[in-house]
């Protein structure tokens, strides 16, 4: 039976060096993160919002990904999926990797 990440993950932050460039994706985790719960909680599938936006399926799971997205694109999964979108730079929490 395989293990899943987030069963080893306290593990894995153990290494200094897993942990330094976990934490380096921490941004793309957050989106990634916000994007499924929003498509979550509108009771869709990616098939389905892929539908909607006119793209395939595959293009919805790159931007679920957090991964070098578009504001643009970000806008129109938001408008898909019936959520607005917020993007915030809060100067009092440092970046992780800076």
């Amino acid at each position: 039976m395989s293990k899943r990440v987030l069963d080893v993950l306290p593990e894995l932050m153990q290494n200094a060096e897993f942990k330094a460039a976990y934490e380096a994706l921490d941004q793309e985790f957050s989106i990634a993160r916000a994007l499924i719960e929003a498509r979550s909680a509108a009771g869709m599938t990616q098939a389905e919002v892929a539908r909607k936006l006119g793209v395939s399926q595959p293009v919805i799971a790159r931007i679920e990904s957090g991964r070098n997205v578009s504001v643009k694109s970000l806008r129109r999964y938001a408008r898909a999926v019936g959520r607005p979108i917020s993007i915030t730079i809060q100067p009092d929490q440092p970046v992780a990797g800076a």
